[in-house]
Protein backbone atom coordinates (compact mmCIF):
# COMPACT_ATOMS: atom_id res chain seq x y z
CA UNK A 1 0.00 0.00 0.00
CA UNK A 2 0.85 3.82 -0.64
CA UNK A 3 0.58 6.20 1.98
CA UNK A 4 1.37 9.78 1.77
CA UNK A 5 4.54 9.34 2.78
CA UNK A 6 5.94 7.55 0.21
CA UNK A 7 3.19 8.94 -2.87
CA UNK A 8 6.34 11.28 -4.01
CA UNK A 9 8.91 9.03 -3.80
CA UNK A 10 6.74 6.89 -5.81
CA UNK A 11 5.79 10.03 -8.19
CA UNK A 12 9.52 10.66 -8.95
CA UNK A 13 10.39 7.14 -10.23
CA UNK A 14 7.50 7.64 -12.93
CA UNK A 15 8.90 8.81 -16.23
CA UNK A 16 7.72 12.09 -17.11
CA UNK A 17 10.19 13.43 -19.50
CA UNK A 18 9.02 11.58 -22.59
CA UNK A 19 12.85 11.26 -23.84
CA UNK A 20 13.08 9.04 -20.87
CA UNK A 21 10.27 6.28 -22.35
CA UNK A 22 12.96 4.39 -24.05
CA UNK A 23 15.74 3.76 -21.49
CA UNK A 24 12.58 2.76 -19.34
CA UNK A 25 11.18 0.30 -21.87
CA UNK A 26 14.79 -1.28 -21.83
CA UNK A 27 15.95 -1.73 -18.23
CA UNK A 28 11.94 -3.79 -17.01
CA UNK A 29 9.07 -4.78 -18.33
CA UNK A 30 6.23 -2.24 -18.27
CA UNK A 31 2.33 -3.54 -17.83
CA UNK A 32 0.70 -2.64 -21.22
CA UNK A 33 -2.46 -2.95 -22.72
CA UNK A 34 -4.22 -2.82 -26.28
CA UNK A 35 -7.20 -0.44 -25.93
CA UNK A 36 -9.98 0.89 -27.80
CA UNK A 37 -13.24 3.14 -26.11
CA UNK A 38 -16.22 4.08 -28.23
CA UNK A 39 -19.54 5.85 -27.64
CA UNK A 40 -22.52 3.06 -27.40
CA UNK A 41 -25.69 3.62 -28.61
CA UNK A 42 -27.50 0.89 -26.35
CA UNK A 43 -25.97 -0.58 -23.58
CA UNK A 44 -28.15 -2.68 -23.23
CA UNK A 45 -27.98 -4.55 -26.14
CA UNK A 46 -24.24 -4.12 -25.59
CA UNK A 47 -24.59 -5.95 -22.18
CA UNK A 48 -26.38 -9.23 -24.06
CA UNK A 49 -23.31 -9.17 -26.32
CA UNK A 50 -21.04 -8.87 -23.74
CA UNK A 51 -22.65 -11.43 -21.44
CA UNK A 52 -22.70 -13.82 -24.65
CA UNK A 53 -18.86 -13.94 -24.83
CA UNK A 54 -18.68 -13.86 -20.93
CA UNK A 55 -15.92 -16.40 -19.51
CA UNK A 56 -16.44 -14.75 -16.80
CA UNK A 57 -18.50 -11.62 -15.46
CA UNK A 58 -17.69 -9.28 -12.22
CA UNK A 59 -19.34 -7.40 -9.48
CA UNK A 60 -20.14 -3.64 -10.63
CA UNK A 61 -17.64 -0.63 -9.88
CA UNK A 62 -18.89 2.79 -8.88
CA UNK A 63 -15.62 4.56 -9.48
CA UNK A 64 -14.30 7.62 -9.22
CA UNK A 65 -10.99 9.01 -11.23
CA UNK A 66 -9.82 12.30 -9.80
CA UNK A 67 -6.89 13.50 -12.82
CA UNK A 68 -4.25 15.59 -11.79
CA UNK A 69 -1.75 17.79 -14.63
CA UNK A 70 1.56 15.71 -15.73
CA UNK A 71 3.11 16.79 -18.18
CA UNK A 72 3.62 13.23 -20.16
CA UNK A 73 0.76 10.97 -19.89
CA UNK A 74 -2.06 10.88 -17.91
CA UNK A 75 -2.16 10.95 -13.98
CA UNK A 76 -5.77 9.61 -12.05
CA UNK A 77 -6.35 8.93 -8.42
CA UNK A 78 -9.31 5.75 -8.82
CA UNK A 79 -11.17 5.86 -5.79
CA UNK A 80 -13.58 2.24 -6.37
CA UNK A 81 -16.61 2.91 -4.25
CA UNK A 82 -16.36 0.05 -0.69
CA UNK A 83 -13.12 -1.33 -2.52
CA UNK A 84 -10.00 0.27 -3.06
CA UNK A 85 -8.42 2.99 -4.51
CA UNK A 86 -5.58 2.92 -7.36
CA UNK A 87 -3.18 5.65 -8.24
CA UNK A 88 -2.84 5.20 -12.08
CA UNK A 89 -0.13 6.96 -14.34
CA UNK A 90 -0.35 5.77 -18.37
CA UNK A 91 0.85 6.64 -21.57
CA UNK A 92 -1.25 6.14 -24.88
CA UNK A 93 -1.71 7.88 -27.88
CA UNK A 94 -5.07 9.80 -28.74
CA UNK A 95 -5.70 7.38 -31.66
CA UNK A 96 -9.19 6.48 -32.58
CA UNK A 97 -8.40 2.66 -33.07
CA UNK A 98 -6.92 0.30 -30.79
CA UNK A 99 -3.81 1.94 -29.32
CA UNK A 100 -1.03 0.58 -26.90
CA UNK A 101 -1.14 1.85 -23.39
CA UNK A 102 2.02 1.69 -20.95
CA UNK A 103 1.02 2.01 -17.50
CA UNK A 104 1.62 2.12 -14.22
CA UNK A 105 -0.45 1.01 -10.62
CA UNK A 106 -0.63 1.31 -7.02
CA UNK A 107 -2.89 0.28 -4.38
CA UNK A 108 -3.34 3.38 -2.47
CA UNK A 109 -4.39 2.74 1.52
CA UNK A 110 -5.38 6.49 2.48
CA UNK A 111 -6.69 8.24 -0.91
CA UNK A 112 -7.95 11.38 0.75
CA UNK A 113 -4.69 13.06 1.97
CA UNK A 114 -3.15 12.04 -1.49
CA UNK A 115 -5.56 13.56 -3.26
CA UNK A 116 -5.02 16.92 -1.33
CA UNK A 117 -1.32 16.13 -1.77
CA UNK A 118 -1.63 15.56 -5.48
CA UNK A 119 -3.90 18.67 -5.96
CA UNK A 120 -1.55 21.11 -3.77
CA UNK A 121 1.27 19.89 -5.96
CA UNK A 122 -0.08 19.30 -9.59
CA UNK A 123 -3.95 20.81 -9.36
CA UNK A 124 -6.76 18.88 -10.63
CA UNK A 125 -7.85 18.74 -14.02
CA UNK A 126 -11.13 17.01 -14.07
CA UNK A 127 -12.94 13.99 -12.07
CA UNK A 128 -14.87 11.67 -14.45
CA UNK A 129 -17.74 10.24 -12.24
CA UNK A 130 -18.75 6.47 -13.55
CA UNK A 131 -20.61 3.19 -13.17
CA UNK A 132 -18.57 0.49 -14.98
CA UNK A 133 -20.05 -3.14 -16.04
CA UNK A 134 -16.98 -5.86 -15.97
CA UNK A 135 -17.22 -8.46 -18.60
CA UNK A 136 -13.97 -11.20 -19.10
CA UNK A 137 -13.63 -12.36 -22.83
CA UNK A 138 -10.40 -14.67 -22.00
CA UNK A 139 -7.77 -12.34 -21.45
CA UNK A 140 -10.08 -9.04 -22.57
CA UNK A 141 -11.37 -7.05 -20.09
CA UNK A 142 -14.75 -5.35 -21.41
CA UNK A 143 -16.03 -2.45 -19.70
CA UNK A 144 -19.84 -1.37 -20.15
CA UNK A 145 -19.37 2.14 -18.45
CA UNK A 146 -21.90 4.45 -17.67
CA UNK A 147 -20.33 7.97 -17.32
CA UNK A 148 -22.22 11.09 -15.40
CA UNK A 149 -22.54 13.81 -18.21
CA UNK A 150 -21.34 12.05 -21.13
CA UNK A 151 -23.05 9.09 -21.24
CA UNK A 152 -22.60 5.56 -22.24
CA UNK A 153 -19.50 3.82 -23.78
CA UNK A 154 -17.71 0.15 -24.35
CA UNK A 155 -14.34 -0.26 -23.72
CA UNK A 156 -11.72 -3.03 -24.63
CA UNK A 157 -8.31 -3.90 -22.86
CA UNK A 158 -6.53 -6.66 -23.96
CA UNK A 159 -3.81 -7.55 -21.30
CA UNK A 160 -0.97 -8.42 -22.64
CA UNK A 161 1.30 -10.76 -21.27
CA UNK A 162 5.53 -9.84 -21.42
CA UNK A 163 5.91 -12.65 -24.14
CA UNK A 164 2.29 -11.84 -26.17
CA UNK A 165 2.84 -9.18 -29.19
CA UNK A 166 0.87 -6.04 -29.72
CA UNK A 167 -0.40 -7.11 -32.73
CA UNK A 168 -1.63 -10.18 -30.94
CA UNK A 169 -3.85 -7.67 -28.78
CA UNK A 170 -4.89 -5.47 -32.00
CA UNK A 171 -6.27 -8.50 -33.82
CA UNK A 172 -8.77 -9.52 -31.26
CA UNK A 173 -9.80 -6.05 -29.96
CA UNK A 174 -10.72 -4.55 -33.61
CA UNK A 175 -12.60 -8.42 -34.01
CA UNK A 176 -14.34 -7.27 -30.56
CA UNK A 177 -15.56 -4.44 -32.26
CA UNK A 178 -16.88 -5.56 -35.39
CA UNK A 179 -18.53 -8.44 -32.78
CA UNK A 180 -20.45 -5.75 -31.23
CA UNK A 181 -21.22 -3.31 -34.50
CA UNK A 182 -19.05 0.09 -33.21
CA UNK A 183 -19.07 2.44 -36.29
CA UNK A 184 -15.76 4.33 -36.73
CA UNK A 185 -17.44 7.33 -35.70
CA UNK A 186 -18.60 5.85 -32.17
CA UNK A 187 -14.76 5.34 -31.80
CA UNK A 188 -12.86 7.59 -28.91
CA UNK A 189 -9.16 8.99 -29.70
CA UNK A 190 -8.61 10.20 -25.88
CA UNK A 191 -10.27 9.83 -22.28
CA UNK A 192 -13.36 10.82 -20.56
CA UNK A 193 -10.85 12.83 -18.88
CA UNK A 194 -10.61 14.92 -22.63
CA UNK A 195 -14.66 14.85 -23.26
CA UNK A 196 -15.61 16.35 -19.70
CA UNK A 197 -12.62 18.89 -20.43
CA UNK A 198 -13.91 20.10 -23.76
CA UNK A 199 -17.63 20.06 -22.49
CA UNK A 200 -16.52 22.26 -19.38
CA UNK A 201 -14.33 24.64 -21.88
CA UNK A 202 -11.01 23.77 -19.90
Amino acid sequence: MVNERTVLEYLANLSWDARRLIPLKRERTVPRNIELKARLSSIDRARKVAEGLATDILPDQYQVDTYFRCPTGRLKLREIYSINAELIWYLRDDLKGSKESRYEIVSVEHPTPIKKLLAAAYGVLIVVDKRRSIVLHNWVRIHLDQVAGLGDFIEFEAVLADHQQDDEGHRIVEQLALTFGLRPEDRLAGSYSDLLARRSGG
